[in-house]
């Protein structure tokens, strides 16, 4: 077998085995989420190039994000997907997204990205050749805090009964 023929047999095992840098998942809001609101979740990965030897050929490589599957700590995940998601601004925090999660219990929750990487690669310089099936790599796991809110709502304002429930000095009622 010629030195191509035996690069491009080996070139997915190669591919998998690279330090491709999986991204990262961004949470929002964050460090701490509401149970039962929604959670926005995304992919920031990008496109890596590596230069190795295979063979005594030189061959680069290059790494582009195509697929992402969340882990989302509580049993479920969502994915593969082609949508990364994105960020919210602020005030459109707790929207449905493609991404967005929504927590049922209270907790710690470990969430993990796996990105699946799509490569091509070319030797000593010549074109660019696709290679076979896909790598996946995973993120480290980032903890997402789920709290629980209570809302509670009162007629009269502190200047109105400032002994009421909510006021300075005045005991929170049990939950």
């Amino acid at each position: 077998m010629d030195v191509l023929g035996q690069i491009a047999a080996q070139i997915q095992t190669k591919f998998q085995q690279l330090p491709i840098n999986a991204g990262s998942s961004v949470t929002q809001p964050s460090p701490h989420t509401l149970r039962g609101a929604e959670t926005n979740l995304y992919a920031e990965a990008a496109e890596q190039s590596f230069s190795v030897d295979m063979l005594g050929q030189n061959v680069a490589i290059i790494a582009k994000p195509v697929q992402y599957t969340w882990s989302y700590g509580d049993g479920t995940s969502l994915g593969p997907q082609t949508a990364a998601g994105a960020p919210l601004p602020q005030d459109r925090w707790g929207e449905k997204t493609l991404t967005s999660h929504v927590y049922a219990q209270t907790g710690d929750f470990a969430v993990v990205l796996t990105t699946h990487f799509q490569g091509t690669y070319s030797v000593n310089g010549g074109p660019a050749l696709p290679i076979p099936g896909q790598g996946q790599f995973s993120s480290p796991p980032q903890t997402v805090s789920v709290w629980r809110s209570i809302t509670r709502n009162y007629a009269d304002t502190c200047l109105q009964n400032p002994e009421g429930q909510g006021c300075p000095g005045v005991a929170a009622p049990p939950p």
